[in-house]
C-alpha cells in the first residue's frame, strides 16, 4: 500500500465491542479508511452496494445472513470489492465454505495490524491474503487422502422431506438461494421456506453448519471426494 493510496474498508461483525475494536485498530493503520461497519451479512451487502469499498473484513457467524452467504453475494454482485475473512474460527467447516464463496483472504482474530494490512495488500494485488496458520491447513488438506463417501441413509434424517434434502444438497454445493430457486424452478421465497424448515428440524444455525450436517449424514460429498 503506497503512501498516496487509501484503501476503503467496511467491517462486518455482529459483536459490537469486537466490531468497534477492529474499526479503532484499522483507524490507526496507514493507508486505510474505514467507510462503514455492519452488524450482519445483510447490512454488509447493503453497505458494499452503497459505498463500493475496496475490501470487506468479514466475520463468519452472524445473524440473519452469515459471512459465507454475504461473501458469495458480494463477490457475485460487486466483484470489485474483495473479501478478507476475519474470524475466531480456523476449522475446515468455516475455512473452505468461505473460500469457495469467494473470499480471497482469511485471518483469525488474533491477527495483528501488520497481518491485516498485509492481507489487504495481497488481495488487492490479486494474491491470497492467508495467515501462515491457514496456509498450513490448506497444504495439510491437499496432502490428506480424500475421505470415503458415507453411505446415504435409507431415510432422510430428522424427518427431512425429499425436497428439503434436495435443497440441502444444493446449499452444500455452494449455491445461493436465487441459484437454488433457478435450479428447482421455484421462487426464492419457497427456497427460504425450505431452508428455514430444514434448519429447524436439524437444529442448524447457519449454512456452514448445514454443509457439515450434509457431509456427516452422507447427503452431499465434501470437495475432492472421489465417487466410488
Amino acid at each position: 500500500m503506497t503512501a498516496c493510496t487509501t484503501t476503503r474498508v467496511v467491517v462486518a461483525d455482529d459483536q459490537t465491542v469486537v466490531r468497534e475494536g477492529i474499526v479503532m485498530l484499522l483507524g490507526l493503520l496507514p493507508g486505510i479508511e474505514v467507510v462503514g461497519s455492519a452488524a450482519d451479512g445483510d447490512e454488509a451487502v447493503r453497505l458494499v452496494a452503497e459505498l463500493a469499498p475496496d475490501v470487506v473484513l468479514m466475520d463468519l457467524r452472524m445473524p440473519r445472513c452469515d459471512g459465507v452467504e454475504a461473501t458469495r453475494r458480494i463477490r457475485t454482485d460487486h466483484p470489485g470489492t474483495q473479501v478478507v475473512v476475519l474470524t475466531t474460527y480456523a476449522d475446515d467447516d468455516s475455512l473452505f465454505p468461505a473460500l469457495q464463496a469467494g473470499a480471497r483472504g482469511y485471518l483469525t482474530k488474533d491477527a495483528d495490524g501488520d497481518e491485516i494490512v498485509r492481507a489487504i495488500d495481497d488481495v488487492l494485488s490479486g494474491d491470497a491474503g492467508l495467515s501462515p496458520k491457514i496456509q498450513r491447513r490448506l497444504l495439510e488438506r491437499i496432502a490428506e487422502p480424500p475421505p470415503s463417501r458415507p453411505e446415504p441413509p435409507a431415510e432422510p434424517p430428522d424427518g427431512l422431506t425429499a425436497r428439503e434434502v434436495e435443497v440441502l444438497r444444493l446449499v452444500a454445493g455452494g449455491q445461493t438461494n436465487p441459484e437454488i430457486a433457478r435450479t428447482l424452478h421455484v421462487s426464492t421465497a419457497t427456497v427460504k421456506t425450505h431452508i428455514n424448515n430444514l434448519f429447524a428440524k436439524a437444529g442448524l444455525r447457519d449454512r456452514a453448519q448445514a454443509i457439515r450436517y450434509a457431509y456427516r449424514h452422507g447427503l452431499a460429498e465434501p470437495p475432492g471426494t472421489s465417487a466410488r
